[in-house]
Formats: C-alpha cells, structure tokens, sequence
C-alpha cells in the first residue's frame, strides 16, 4: 500500500484538526460537568424538605455552577484552538505505506509507525490515531480518492486498529 495526497494551504482546515484533536480529549468535561450540575440540583431539591438544608445548599449551589462551568469548557477550548490554529494554514502532504504515516506541513515534516498506533476513531471528516490513550493526529478522508480511502480503511481493519461499519 502506497497512500499519498496533498493537504492544501487551506485557513480553515488547522482549525478543524485541532478542533477534531481537542474534542477527543474533552469529551470528559462534558460528563463530568453533567454528572455535578445532577448532584448539585438533586442536592437542592433535598435541601429544601430537610431542617438542615440550608447548610447544605451552598455546596449544591457550588457544585451546579461547577458543573454548568465545566459543560462550557469544552466548547470554549475547542473556538479558541480554531481561532488561533486558523492563522497556521501552510501547503502540506501525507505519505502513508504499510509501515508508516509520513506527514509534511510547511517545512516541518514527522512520522507515526502504524504499530505506535493503538486505535483509531472515525469521526465524520477524520480518521483520529490515538498512541496510547492520546490522539496523536488525524488522517483527513476528504483529501483523499475515495478509492485511497476504502484502501487505508481496509489495512487499518486488518491490523485491528478499526472496525468496518
């Protein structure tokens, strides 16, 4: 297998890698965020039909807004990596053969062993490589044939790293 396909000098397109890279990584906040705003609001409802509610309905208080916080988090990370990864739009290349993924961006240029890869994730417009628990980079379906793609999608199935839908 020989992959190759040109990334264009595109502004919009480093803001959607690193929106895709920071949502793999804050998705917790969102549940965590859930899981505090719940207790803190279940902790005010009891707090109202107990004596010694109003000692705690500060700490429910705090835990809502901690948890409100938390959901907005996320979203507020991923517009500021678009805003600031937008002004980063330079010419690049992927290489991609059995053994590795060569990419190229600008003149900077860096490599991921498939076997460095432990999973990947599809997402709509990206296939996101993870290399241990961390998503390492995102390979973009779109820039490539749809040919080159059913291609990479097959080695990725076989060495386990991806299950066909």
């Amino acid at each position: 297998m020989h992959i190759r396909f040109d990334v264009p000098a595109d502004p919009a397109y480093p803001g959607r890698v690193a929106a895709a890279l920071s949502s793999a990584r804050l998705r917790r906040y969102r549940y965590i965020g859930a899981v505090l705003t719940a207790v803190g609001a279940i902790g005010l409802v009891v707090a109202q039909g107990v004596e010694w509610g109003d000692r705690i309905s500060p700490l429910c208080m705090a835990l809502v807004v901690s948890g409100l916080l938390s959901m907005l988090y996320s979203p507020l990370v991923l517009w500021r990596a678009r805003y600031r990864s937008s002004r980063y739009a330079v010419e690049g290349a992927y290489d991609i053969t059995d053994d590795n993924i060569m990419m190229r961006s600008g003149s900077e240029s860096g490599g991921i062993a498939w076997d460095g890869i432990t999973q990947v994730r599809d997402t709509p417009e990206f296939w996101i490589l993870y290399v241990g628990r961390m998503p390492a980079t995102v390979i973009p379906r779109r820039l490539m044939s749809a040919e080159d793609a059913e291609t990479l999608r097959a080695h990725m199935a076989e060495r386990g790293l991806l299950q066909l839908r």
